[in-house]
This record gives structure tokens, sequence and C-alpha cells, in this order.
């Protein structure tokens, strides 16, 4: 375990955080009233701890990004030696440098079906935005310039900037900011539990993707790019689409002949027991996004799998594709990002998750179903689902809404030192994939024990 480096001045620290420092994703508001945030100083493994020496178990690798776990040394090692040869040059002066060149190599092999190609960005948004800016070039290079619409899903999650948010079906990130931006639609999004609640399984997945199927027939094939959506919704609860979904979507992109994209900023690397989460389903994307889990979080780094057939009319057409990032092939995030796929290679670690610790994970869950606040938990590799419901065997939340019981629950389990998150009323989390089975025991014990604790404030509700 990993002993503290430094004495910090937790209070002083936290009175910084509230005079000079914003945080992501935050009420403001509730930070300065909180007097700043809670101060995480160092972790371990799965764990981490916060100023306090306080320990929690890391439900959610950071956020879904810590797939080898903390203190990894020989990833602060390569960073150090790359850092003392090259640590930085750009791609922009028909340059490269070694790292970011034999990384895109390996993602290649790793992408399968005809992503051959790799572009590099720093965050799973600007991995986002590249698909964007990327397919409405190749479609007017294609001499179909009306192609330009993109089809998403309602609650998606896709990233925060202006396209990424655009793109995403989050209406609270839309009302800020007069998002989305013109030239994407939303669709129904494949989540049984609230919007196909007792339907057979096998008629829920194809409604839901059928509304792909009438959104392009409503505004003109003639004017649709692309289709975009993640394996498995993380930021949106967890949502694990309907054996079938998947299929029958990538079949109505090619029979249209818009293009797929699989935004794998969450699932790739590991974290649905495959590589990527589009190789679960058995579809095979012409664009994916990822992050997170490509370099483990040590470094930002993102990149965006192309398919040969985008490229070659790339280079075909000519012409600049004027886009791209001051750090776009950062050699030391990317040298970080190889070393960390090979300790994902070494340890076994996407096999692991699926014959091992992701059906454990699934068992564990499955015992909070007796719980009467439980109305379903699910889970996919080591991505997992509690739905808190208001009644047993329904769908009925507190208060007659969603969003009440979420942040009780979220707050419990933290305050027993759990990290999880509360998406409206689910309790989410996504450890790390080196993560034990008394760890993902302690998981599911912890969250039985909260909604335990949750339950007087939760009847208060109605």
């Amino acid at each position: 375990m990993t002993a503290p480096i430094r004495n910090y001045d937790i209070p002083e620290l936290r009175r910084l955080d509230v005079a000079h420092h914003l945080p992501a994703q935050a009420d403001h508001k509730v930070i300065a009233a909180l007097g700043g945030s809670r101060i995480i100083t160092r972790a371990d493994g799965c764990v981490i701890y916060d100023g306090d020496g306080k320990a929690y178990l890391d439900g959610m690798a950071g956020l879904w990004c810590v797939n080898v776990g903390y203190g990894r040394r020989e990833l602060a090692e390569v960073a150090y030696n790359q850092m003392l040869e090259l640590p930085y040059y750009n791609t922009f002066f028909k340059t490269a440098s070694p790292p970011p060149v034999e990384l895109a190599a390996r993602i290649a092999g790793k992408m399968g079906g005809d992503l051959t190609h790799v572009f590099f960005n720093s965050s799973g948004s600007e991995a986002v935005d590249t698909i964007f800016r990327l397919v409405r070039h190749y479609w007017k290079l294609k001499g179909e310039p009306s192609r330009r619409i993109f089809i998403s899903r309602w609650n998606a999650y896709h990233g925060s900037t202006v396209a990424g948010a655009s793109l995403g079906g989050m209406k609270p990130m839309h009302a800020q900011g007069d998002l989305p931006v013109p030239g994407i639609e939303h669709i129904m999004q494949p989540y049984a539990f609230n919007e196909g609640f007792g339907e057979d399984p096998a008629q829920f997945a194809e409604r839901a993707a059928n509304a792909l199927e009438e959104r392009i027939l409503a505004v003109g094939p003639e004017n649709v790019a692309a289709f975009i959506g993640e394996p498995v919704q993380g930021a949106g609860g967890v949502i694990i689409p309907p054996e079938g979904y998947w299929p029958r979507i990538e079949a109505i992109c090619r029979k249209y002949g818009i293009l797929l994209a699989c935004d794998e900023v969450i699932c790739g690397f590991g974290r649905l027991g495959q590589w990527f989460g589009h190789q679960h389903y058995g579809v095979k994307p012409d664009l994916i996004s990822m992050a997170k889990g490509l370099s483990s979080a040590y470094l930002p780094i993102s990149a965006t799998g192309v398919a040969s057939h985008i490229v070659d009319v790339l280079r075909e057409k000519g012409g600049d594709f004027v886009h791209g990032y001051t750090y776009s092939g950062h050699p030391t995030a990317a040298a970080v990002a190889l070393r960390n796929i090979q300790i994902i290679e070494e340890e076994h670690l996407v096999e692991r998750t699926r014959e091992d610790t992701g059906p454990y994970l699934a068992r564990s869950l499955a015992t909070l179903r007796d719980h009467p606040l439980v109305g379903e938990t699910r889970s996919l590799g080591l991505l997992g689902a509690v739905e808190i419901v208001s009644r047993p065997g329904t769908n009925e939340r507190f208060g007659g809404s969603e969003g009440k019981a979420g942040p009780i629950v979220r707050d419990i389990c933290i305050n027993n030192g759990l990290m999880v998150r509360g998406i409206r009323d689910t309790i989410v989390c996504c450890p790390p994939l080196i993560i034990s089975h008394a760890q993902i025991d302690q998981l599911t014990s912890t969250i039985r024990r909260s909604l335990d604790e949750a339950w007087p404030a939760l009847k208060a509700i109605g």
C-alpha cells in the first residue's frame, strides 16, 4: 500500500477550492456551502483516500477510467523516461514521434473489422468532436454534402463540448448554451426498465431499434450522415440494450448507407469483457471514440478509430482536414497508453472481466433483488446498476418522479466508504478491472447497508 508522500493542509486546500477552483460538473453554490470539495490525496489499487485519511472503495474507477487501478509504478516510470527523451512534439508539420505511431498500430490491432487508422486527441469529448467533423467532411468529399444529420439517443452522454453535448441527449445540458446545434436528431434509448417495463425483451429491442429507421425516413435518408451510440450507455445510467438491438441498428445503418459510430469512451479497453464494447455485440462500426481506459487515466489521451474506406476517401480526394489539437499524438501520453495496454494484456484483464469478475459482479448484485427498495439489478462486464423503486415489483419512483432517491443513497454509500454514482434513481458502479471478489462483496454489502439506512429519508419523500 502506498504511504502518504506529503502532509497536506486540508482546511487550507478546501478554502482555496472555494476561493479559486471551479470543479467540473458541479453545483458551485453547493460546493461553497459545504466549505469546499472532498480532497482526495492518494490511492492504491482499488482504494482512494481523502485528506482526513478515510478510505473509500472506488466503485467508479475514478470516472469510469482507472482500469488497471491506482499506484502503477511502471506507468509513472514510462512517463518519466519519455519526458526525458521527448516530452512533447506535435503532429501538425508533417511530423510524428515514435509513441503515437506505435500506439496507433496497437489500437488498430485491437479494434478489428475495417477500423485501421487512429486520430489522437486529449479527451473523450474531443474524440467525439473528431467524429462529428470528420463525418461531415467525408460526405462532402463524397459529393453528398446534404448528409449532415447525426442521429443519437435521448439520455445519451457524448461529452461536454458544444458538439459532444449536442450529440448527447441530456436535456439539462441542452438547456445550457442553447443546444443542440442544428443537424442533430434524437430517438428513444433502449432503457427497458423505464421505457419498456413488462414488455417482451425481443419486441422492445425491435421497437427501440426501429426508432432509428423511423427517424431516418422522417428527415430523409439522403440527409443523414451517421448514427452514434455507446454500446452500453454509461453516464445515462448503465443502460444495457436488450439482445438483438445492436445488430438491428447496424442493419438499418447499412440499409440506408449511413455511417455507424460507436462511442467507446467507457466501454473500451476491457470494460465489457472485450477490448471494445462493439465486439461484445458483434457489430462493425465505421468510427469509434475512445479515451478513459486507453491510459487508465494516468495521462489525458483519447483517440478516434477510423475505417479504411473513410481514410481512402481522405487520401484520394486530398486537401487538408483542418482539424486537430496541440496535444494530438502527445508522445508522453501515448507512451503511457502503450504500457497500459501491455499491462491489460499481461494480466489478462479483458479475459478476467469476461470470465471471472464480470459474472461474479452480476451474481453479487443479484443478491440485492430481495431488498424492498430494489426494482432491478443489471450488469455487463464490470459495469453495474441498481434501480431504486418505491414499491417492489414496479418501476415506480419515490415522490412520483425520477431523481429524488438516487442522490440520497449515493451520499450514504460514500459516507459508508464506497464511491459510486447516483444517476437519477440508479446507483451505478464501474470498478477497476483489477477488483477482487472480496472487494465486489464489499461493494454489494455496502449498497445493501446504505439502502437500509436510506429507508427513513425515502419514506419521508413519499
